[in-house]
């Protein structure tokens, strides 16, 4: 095991508490303190749409942080510098905890520096392996997947008593001196790692193939691929245009998918038209980088799931009887120590899958390559939100529900998020070509803000009247109907995602040589 690992690995643990820290007491917070100005009963719905704007910026920053490494300084110089900034948001959090444009700006620092490292340290990871010793790369991150669960369970437990019992200021103060000494750690181990230098200006990089691609003209031949990634751009100008009505998120985030969709789809159907102009090699990685693309795509609706069990599951457990009854004890449990629990289940079921179930599975004859295990992880997260949704059924019809009733949604939900997540890392890492490694994490990370996006959308829409008299018409009540959707929605993803992983071949794009990295 390369040594330089353990740096790595505990910068990772303090950083995931940190981030943990402030976001599992995000929403009660709001609700509680910061956003009573507004009346009662808009407070949860503003709560929500406030954590998921944080959440779409955390997991949107990835594609700068990517960018910036690739391009110009490589990981190391990109984590440390951007890891300061992270700790500048945590301090505005524990100062402004009164004042609303103060904590948001905090807000967006975190979502920033989180977002921007966040590719980075587990592609890191990666670069500490090559060819020689790739076989412990899929232990490392199982570790480094540990963690961050290891890191978020002792944060999710502790941080909303210190909310309840010392206040904002002390529960956003601690996350951030953690995020120090994370910073301090990573920085300490800076003599033992390998740094893969950034990417020199690539006359036949992603950007230039698909441009090629896309503006080659073939006699006799119309250019369908340029008409598609021109639709797109349109339905992002578009999209941009409704900021008024949609709100400026929800508008920019949808441009960028269209953007996205339309030129990534318009790429593929004239791909071809750049050989010639670029080596074969660099159009068979652009080809394979789109084939990426299209798995993260289809993982979006398990991000749209998981996400909000810091959200919708936090406002549901508020209304819940916070009594559970265990050992012969009662406990009173905070709604936002819920969310112990997904960690604690990753870090047994973690094992669980690679000692137990794996190997058993492998018995009966059947490989659990990553993308049945994402298939399986996207089903499971639709089956937690079925059930999380009876609860909420039961609730709307009068009875009292225990907290201890979530238990199972947050066991279903978290083998999914092990199934998906943690494999989604090893996945992408491994599919992506060398020159592209920050940056297809960064896309893994786009993944996560799409999710949030479906949520915002689905949030919006239930504000019109005719989407709320239709489920008045359904004979369950609003937050039900919303969970019910989501894990249809999870459904026909996993669906289509099982369709796809049958016809995807797997690459190996590990490092050759550890010496030809060094020099």
């Amino acid at each position: 095991m390369p040594r330089q690992i353990p740096f790595i690995i505990a910068t990772e643990g303090c950083e995931r508490f940190s981030f943990y820290g402030m976001r599992n007491i995000l929403t009660p917070f709001l609700i509680s303190t910061l956003l009573l100005f507004l009346p009662e009963p808009d407070r949860a719905g503003e709560a929500k749409h406030v954590f998921h704007t944080f959440v779409i910026g955390v997991y949107f920053f990835p594609l700068l942080g990517g960018w910036l490494a690739d391009r110009f300084f490589g990981k190391y110089d990109t984590i440390f510098w951007l890891s300061l900034v992270y700790c500048a948001g945590h301090a505005c959090l524990a100062i402004w905890d009164d004042n609303l444009n103060g904590f948001y700006f905090g807000l967006f620092l975190i979502a920033l520096g989180s977002g921007g490292i966040k590719p980075l340290i587990s592609s890191f990871v990666g670069d500490q392996f090559d060819q020689t010793n790739k076989g412990k790369a899929k232990v490392v991150f199982d570790i480094f997947y540990w963690m961050i669960n290891f890191g978020s369970f002792f944060a999710s437990l502790l941080m909303p008593i210190f909310l309840k019992d010392f206040g904002p200021s002390i529960a956003f103060g601690i996350p951030g001196i953690l995020m120090f000494i994370a910073t301090m750690v990573f920085w300490s181990g800076r003599k033992k790692y390998i740094n893969v230098p950034p990417a020199p200006e690539d006359p036949n990089s992603f950007t230039r193939v698909a441009r090629t691609a896309l503006l080659a003209a073939k006699p006799g031949q119309s250019r369908p691929g340029l008409m598609v990634a021109g639709i797109g751009a349109v339905g992002a100008l578009a999209s941009l245009a409704m900021s008024l009505q949609w709100g400026f998120v929800i508008a920019a985030c949808t441009a960028v998918v269209l953007l996205l969709a339309g030129g990534g789809i318009g790429t593929s159907m004239q791909l071809e038209r750049a050989r010639g102009a670029h080596p074969d090699e660099a159009v068979d990685g652009v080809r394979a980088v789109l084939r990426i693309l299209i798995v993260f795509g289809l993982s979006t609706p398990f991000w749209s799931l998981f996400d909000q069990k810091a959200s919708t599951w936090i406002v549901q457990a508020q209304a819940m009887v916070p009594t559970v009854a265990a050992f012969g004890t009662e406990f009173t449990i905070l709604p936002a120590q819920m969310q112990a629990l997904n960690p604690l289940l990753v870090m047994i079921l973690i094992p669980f899958n690679n000692l137990v179930l794996y190997p058993l599975i492998r018995k009966a004859g059947i490989e659990p390559t990553a993308l049945r295990r994402m298939t399986v992880g996207i089903v499971f997260s639709a089956l937690s939100w079925i059930v999380i949704g009876m609860i909420q059924v039961s609730m709307d019809g009068g009875e009292p529900m225990s907290m201890a009733w979530q238990i199972l949604p947050y066991a279903l939900l978290t083998f999914g998020e092990v199934l998906v997540s943690a494999t989604g890392l090893e996945f992408a890492y491994s599919q992506a070509p060398a020159s592209m490694k920050g940056v297809i994490m960064a896309f893994w990370f786009l993944a996560t803000t799409v999710g949030s996006l479906w949520v915002l959308i689905v949030n919006q829409a239930v504000k019109n009247e005719a989407v709320l008299a239709h489920i008045a018409n359904s004979g369950v009540g609003v937050m039900a109907f919303q969970m019910f959707f989501f894990a249809a929605f999870a459904f026909a993803a996993a669906v289509a995602f099982g369709m796809y992983a049958v016809r995807y071949r797997m690459v190996d794009n590990y490092r050759v040589d550890t010496k030809a990295a060094l020099a």
